[in-house]
């Protein structure tokens, strides 16, 4: 995209009235954001969704000191900028109806790997969610995915950091522009962040991170995902906002169930109550659901990667991988456990996510 074409798109998206999907409208119509500042009223009326008032909006002019300012900020502080239909532009997120149309992003970052996982959660994470996210986190890291979250407290800034330290890229997705960085204190992140992934905004650098904000933001955690994992949240949050945008968009969302009991569980416990999240007990899950190739997975040791097998567990599993489907009394007599037990063992297996039932009470290991 050269530096004119950017140019007026700037200009184009600080118009008063044209968002994201206008934008796209006019932009499929005229083929240039250039184009539509010198066409016509009339060819410009006859874009659906386009009124008196926004007719009006485009003959201001002052969008375009706007944009002059913003497009010096970019220059001078090496900000990339990718238009969404761009190569460079988040695959996923391409195919979001309402994805920006323009974001910029810092540090140094590459989607070439099409494994990206957002982390969300809430800004109150306890012991027990810290060390899920570690163990999910340390298991995952062998296939190499992206972690995205938005560089908040909690769950956010404990993934990010999580990334680091097993060398994972990770990007934050902030809710303003690339002059600030919010919250003040996870400025010492920082350089970490950039040296291993970076950040990305739809926000100008005057922008900044008011209440709505971070909705919008969301849909790009979201969007840009292959899944999101929601580690733990209370009845309401943002992280929720995040699993249904996310459902919207057709992506897998996975949440770790907690006590019922337990605050910061109980969002998450709703979504798999309500069947808008999986169950996410280990990395297995992800992978298994995700369909994420594995190097040799045909062979048994490549499951206890991520899953320890108790003694019992191990026995059932080593003689499905022999035999292959078989019933639950079959499995019962040969492995010598009562109906009563094993029943109970197979479905510690399944949350588990090393075997799978399947209809007629049968079983198989995965």
């Amino acid at each position: 995209m050269s530096e004119q074409d950017l140019f007026y798109l700037l200009a184009l998206l600080r118009v008063e009235g044209v968002g994201d999907i206008m934008a796209k409208k006019l932009l499929a119509n005229f083929g240039s954001a250039e184009k539509i500042f010198s066409a016509k009223t009339n060819q410009i009326a006859a874009t659906d969704g386009v009124g008196s008032v926004l007719l009006k909006n485009l003959k201001d002019k002052t969008v375009f000191e706007k944009a002059n300012r913003e497009l010096e900020f970019i220059n001078k502080n090496n900000i990339k900028v990718s238009f969404f239909r761009d190569h460079d532009y988040p695959e996923r997120l391409k195919h979001c109806i309402d994805c920006p149309v323009l974001i910029f992003s810092a540090g140094n970052i590459n989607l070439e790997n099409k494994r990206i996982i957002s982390i969300v959660g809430t800004r109150q994470i306890t012991s027990y969610g810290i060390e899920f996210c570690r163990t999910l986190i340390e298991d995952l890291a062998p296939l190499n995915p992206i972690i995205v979250s938005g560089f908040a407290y909690g769950v956010d800034i404990v993934a990010h950091q999580l990334a680091i330290e097993n060398k994972l890229q990770t990007i934050g997705v902030l809710a303003h522009g690339l002059n600030q960085i919010y919250p003040k204190v996870h400025k010492k992140y920082m350089s970490k962040m950039e040296e291993n992934g970076g950040f990305i905004t739809e926000f100008w650098s005057s922008t900044n991170p008011d209440k709505e904000n971070f909705v919008r933001r969301n849909r790009i955690v979201a969007g840009m995902s292959e899944a999101t994992i929601v580690i733990e949240s209370a009845d309401r949050g943002g992280s929720l906002i995040t699993a249904n945008l996310a459902n919207d968009y057709n992506r897998d969302v996975f949440a770790v169930p907690g006590r019922v009991t337990d605050k910061y569980s109980q969002g998450c416990n709703q979504l798999i109550k309500t069947q808008k999240a999986n169950v996410l007990t280990n990395a297995a899950d992800l992978v298994y659901m995700l369909n994420w190739d594995i190097e040799n997975k045909s062979k048994p040791v490549q499951k206890q990667l991520f899953v320890d097998l108790e003694s019992d567990e191990q026995k059932i599993y080593d003689f499905l991988l022999k035999n292959g489907k078989e019933l639950l009394d079959i499995i019962a007599l040969e492995c010598e456990f009562p109906i009563y037990k094993i029943s109970g063992i197979l479905l510690n297996m399944e949350l588990k996510g090393v075997i799978r039932p399947l209809p007629g009470k049968l079983f198989e290991a995965i």
